[in-house]
């Protein structure tokens, strides 16, 4: 009998949810490029990050509802499609509008795979009675986190030897490869009941949409610039957020199920974990490399080798846990190494040597491996199996939630110079953080100690 989870099924579904996060990384090396060209400058480049990071907010629950209704396969092969389109139409874009369209085509586009392979996934793990397959979980968590590393360096060869274009062209053989391995590797869905067809626009919610939409768009933008709060948009959110709570409750086909939510503390609990710490990673990536830059004064060179050891320890630790299938102890790990990577860096000065900050990235890099498959195996334990998708879709929203959140954070604490003084005010943020994350986990008697 054949593995359930063989590289025929696994391979497109991981290449798929790469990538979301490869062009998140890749443009940062192509935004000089493309403003001297398109006439643009680094405010306006900068919308080519934002408006990816909204749309993949918004439509990771999205695909993951579209998914419920029409198959997962169907809809992982329509995300393949738009990233296409996004690819052709960036690498051809005669100006600066066009190519914003672009990367909105990719944000959306790539925002189908990762809840469709989820859910591709717990359906080949009911069908076959396999039970928790952490393995492939793991798999899902590493090629993220690999993916989002070599996007950089990718990116630079790609705008250095063909130019920025090539940074959006080369979605176009990904979409391919990924189409052609998901018709060979992917069973097809079920034939969608002819009363699905009828009611589809009922079942697909769209005022839920609509209303989840604009609360979080209206929280990232918030979120984005603390250092001068634009309340109105907080009172904005906040009103959107309650109208969708009323309208989920009596809607007849939800997009997010508030009431399973609402009794789910688990669940809660999990996306708020995955907030706290993708806000304390990005914290730590950006507001540590900008103060190794201005207040160590090392070279971009040097911050990216001391930053090296992070990416290896996290690939290293999550391939362990998911080998394994721990899950408990690994989220009470990652909530210790967070505490310790901020004791380090309230220890630090511009005078401290290169090897103390190598350890601050290893104690990150633990604390990377160990929650990024810790939380994604609680949540396919947590989330029912016909809620998997949309639960995976905001599973992702909660680390855009937390990623921009970041960028306000060290904004607030550094000013305008990265110092040693606000360095040592955002390491105690990050203990605070890290307290907050550990008693979560301790307190939550529902994580199960091992994966199934």
């Amino acid at each position: 009998m054949p593995r359930p989870f063989g590289w025929r099924f696994v391979s497109p579904l991981l290449l798929g949810s790469t990538l979301n996060p490869i062009n998140s990384s890749m443009i940062a090396t192509a935004l000089v490029g493309i403003g001297v060209d398109l006439h643009a400058g680094p405010g306006a480049t900068a919308r080519l990050i934002s408006v990816l990071y909204l749309c993949a907010a918004v439509f990771q629950p999205t695909m993951g509802k579209l998914s419920n209704l029409f198959g997962p396969r169907r809809i992982f092969l329509t995300g393949v499609g738009i990233l296409l389109v996004g690819g052709v139409v960036g690498a051809t874009a005669p100006s600066f509008g066009v190519l914003l369209v672009s990367r909105a085509l990719i944000g959306i586009g790539t925002s189908a795979a990762y809840p469709t392979a989820m859910a591709l996934v717990r359906r080949r793990a009911d069908e076959t009675g396999s039970g928790v397959p952490s393995r492939v979980l793991g798999n899902f968590s590493i090629a993220g986190q690999v993916t989002a590393v070599i996007g950089l360096p990718l990116g630079g060869v790609l705008a250095g030897v063909f130019g920025w274009r090539a940074i959006f062209g080369v979605n176009i053989p990904l979409a391919l490869l990924s189409i052609v391995l998901t018709f060979v590797g992917v069973a097809k869905d079920s034939p969608i009941p002819r009363e699905s067809r009828e009611r589809w626009l009922t079942a697909l919610d769209l005022p839920g949409i609509g209303l989840f939409a604009g609360a979080i768009t209206s929280v990232l933008v918030f979120l984005s610039n603390l250092r001068a709060p634009a309340w109105w948009l907080a009172a904005v959110a906040v009103v959107l957020a309650v109208a969708l709570v009323r309208w989920e409750r009596r809607a007849p086909s939800p997009l997010v199920d508030v009431r399973m939510l609402a009794v789910n503390r688990p669940l809660q609990r999990t996306y708020l974990r995955q907030i706290l710490t993708y806000l304390a990673s990005y914290t730590v990536m950006y507001g540590a490399s900008q103060w190794m830059e201005q207040g160590r004064g090392l070279s971009p060179s040097t911050v990216g080798l001391v930053l090296i050891p992070l990416s290896v320890i996290s690939i290293v630790t999550a391939k362990v846990v998911s080998v394994h299938g721990w899950v408990r102890w690994p989220l009470v790990g990652s909530g210790v190494a967070l505490i310790l990577a901020a004791g380090v860096m309230l220890a630090v000065t511009s005078r401290s040597s290169i090897l103390v900050l190598v350890a601050m990235s290893l104690l990150l890099g633990v604390m990377n491996g160990f929650s990024g498959f810790g939380n994604q195996a609680t949540l396919y334990q947590q989330a029912p199996a016909r809620d998997i998708a949309v639960a995976s879709g905001l599973l992702r929203t909660s680390t855009y939630i937390g990623a921009i959140f970041s960028s306000s954070l060290i904004g607030i604490t550094f000013g305008s110079a990265a110092t040693d003084a606000g360095l040592h005010v955002l390491a105690w943020g990050l203990v605070g953080i890290g307290v907050v994350v550990l008693i979560l986990t301790v307190s939550d008697r529902s994580i199960a100690r091992v994966a199934g």
